[in-house]
């Protein structure tokens, strides 16, 4: 649920791209120093190039269509939390949803519209002295979108928890189909997640990356595609594992 946790940050590129390289500088002239620090560089250069990030995001897209299928009938919208902000307001911290909660907000909210089903809202406490991200989305999803939430899910702290969990709440309501609201990108693992669960996931996507061009600036290094190849590599890892997960 964290996308921005310290130790999946520390394990997966860039950063562990970025401590490889400290490691090789501090090594000095020894070989194996000399050979860590140039292959950590050149994978922090080779991520960085967007090119190469936008062709990892859309192979973690693979098979998704943009929007819900046509003819799809579940009982509710499930919308998956990703992150939070942390404001300064009066002299107190005031918390509030990340923008890619907000994207996954936008999006269930115009699908709430549409078709009038009641929304659930899933995500527990990032940190013990913060609210859970399920009461921020209530709120932001009530004032922002004007969109009520019937369903808190509160406890869980990734994704394969919002699946367990939700997949208790809706069972108790008598509900087996679902639509899942949440970035392309995160998607296939969500589907993972709910179906082994024991619900039955109807996706619906926020937006499909679109496919890489081949145009100059997709072979520049900028600090976005460095976002972006993290989020794709957690994804695709984080889908292996949910695949053999127990």
């Amino acid at each position: 649920m964290s996308l921005g946790s310290l130790p999946a940050l520390l394990l997966l590129p860039p950063l562990n791209l970025l401590v490889g390289a400290i490691a090789g500088a501090v090594a000095g002239r020894r070989r194996g120093g000399r050979m860590l620090l140039a292959a950590s560089l050149a994978g922090l250069v080779i991520l960085s190039l967007p090119i190469v990030s936008g062709s990892l995001l859309r192979l973690t897209e693979l098979g998704l269509s943009a929007g819900p299928p046509p003819g799809a009938t579940p009982g509710a919208i499930v919308i998956l939390s990703g992150d939070q902000q942390a404001a300064r307001l009066n002299g107190a911290i005031a918390w509030r949803v990340g923008l890619l909660t907000l994207e996954r907000e936008a999006a269930g909210a115009a699908l709430a519209r549409r078709t009038k089903l009641p929304v659930l809202v899933t995500g527990g406490a990032i940190h013990p002295w913060s609210p859970t991200l399920a009461s921020l989305m209530a709120d932001s999803m009530a004032q922002d979108f004007r969109v009520p939430v019937r369903w808190q899910e509160t406890r869980s702290q990734d994704t394969w928890q919002n699946a367990r969990d939700t997949a208790a709440i809706m069972h108790e309501a008598g509900i087996s189909r679902v639509f899942v609201v949440t970035q392309a990108w995160h998607m296939r693992r969500a589907l993972v997640a709910f179906r082994r669960a024991g619900l039955d996931p109807v996706p619906a996507p926020v937006l499909l990356d679109d496919v890489p061009q081949f145009h100059a600036f997709a072979f520049l290094p900028s600090v976005h595609a460095w976002g972006d190849s993290y989020f794709a590599l957690h994804e695709l890892i984080g889908l292996a594992w949910y695949e053999i997960r127990p």
